[in-house]
């Protein structure tokens, strides 16, 4: 992500103008009031996924509205879904008056009026996911009559979708065209799926929406459970409730196999433990028994054939190579 505004780099005077200037460009434009002008502070950074954007946004208390005239005057017809970080926000919308918590979804519409307002103490924070309307792969009908509602806590897929806001928030800054477009295409299936869950429509959804719904759910499960020795096939198609047959056509479809992925997942952070300063006192095979390998003998085997060494040379060389040049 790149740093878009830092308001703690500007005098305080500057501070509210440089917010609306930016939020117009970045976001969409809307007027604002502020409590405690003199004490405003705001951080937005932003990531752009093809015509789809993730932002994470950091503000002290504000007022906001888009007027009937703003949306006249410019509506670049977006949708936006929040993921609330900190603090109590509210937001009003087509006769939906709504406040919501840290944790919690949150759907908007440029070309609808709104007024939102940030709650103090302290300051507010959100993962914002914007995209073009035209993305959604849900029909105006179903979205329409959530705007400005609240879709929930971030379980089940509302928490797939919060940690792959999160994760986007954390990539490098290297991320391939090719790369980011796959992204943003991932991010609104993920977003479509959790409006349709809310509006108990996920039937709605086109066949490759669910598709890739259904393996992002998968892969943070399978992520959340690395550790667990029972972990392959038929236990991951079982807590799915799909059979083993479909699982491997899930992950056919996006170029891999379950194990593979299971393998490789294990193995990347093993890499990451031994390679650790402050994990340099954990034996080796302790390492690998966190991950899913309790046999030190299959913990070598299988860290060899991913990286032509041994844990324990893994670790030796990167102790002696000055700041983490291997892989």
């Amino acid at each position: 992500m790149m740093t878009v505004l830092d308001t703690s780099c500007l005098p305080p005077a500057e501070r509210t103008t440089a917010w609306a200037e930016t939020t117009a460009l970045a976001l969409v434009t809307t007027r604002f009031r502020f409590p405690d002008p003199a004490n405003f502070g705001a951080h937005i950074r932003a990531m752009a996924l093809g015509p789809v954007q993730v932002s994470a946004i950091s503000y002290a208390q504000l007022v906001c509205y888009r007027s009937p005239r703003l949306i006249r005057e410019s509506d670049p017809e977006l949708y936006q879904i929040a993921v609330i970080t900190s603090g109590r926000q509210g937001i009003e919308q087509a006769r939906h008056n709504t406040v919501v918590s840290p944790g919690e979804i949150v759907l908007y519409d440029s070309s609808r009026p709104f007024e939102a307002s940030a709650r103090g103490p302290g300051s507010c924070g959100s993962l914002v996911l914007q995209f073009p309307r035209r993305l959604m792969p849900l029909p105006d009908h179903v979205v329409a009559p959530l705007c400005g509602t609240a879709l929930g806590a971030a379980d089940g897929v509302g928490h797939v979708f919060r940690q792959t806001l999160a994760s986007l928030a954390q990539a490098e800054s290297d991320l391939t065209a090719p790369d980011r477009q796959r992204l943003g295409t991932t991010v609104v299936d993920l977003a479509a799926a959790v409006i349709a869950r809310r509006a108990d429509r996920t039937s709605v959804l086109p066949p490759e929406s669910r598709l890739a719904t259904l393996y992002q759910q998968i892969t943070a499960f399978v992520t959340r459970h690395l550790h667990d020795t029972g972990l392959g096939p038929a236990a991951v198609a079982a807590a799915h409730s799909i059979s083993t047959r479909y699982l491997h056509r899930v992950f056919q479809v996006h170029g891999t196999t379950v194990n593979g992925f299971i393998r490789r997942e294990r193995i990347a952070r093993c890499r990451r433990d031994l390679a650790d300063p402050l994990l340099q006192a954990t034996p080796v095979s302790a390492i690998g028994a966190r991950w899913g390998y309790p046999r030190a003998s299959d913990f070598t085997r299988a860290f060899r054939t991913a990286t032509g060494m041994t844990p324990t040379e893994y670790r030796s060389l990167r102790n002696q190579a000055d700041g983490g040049t291997l892989p």
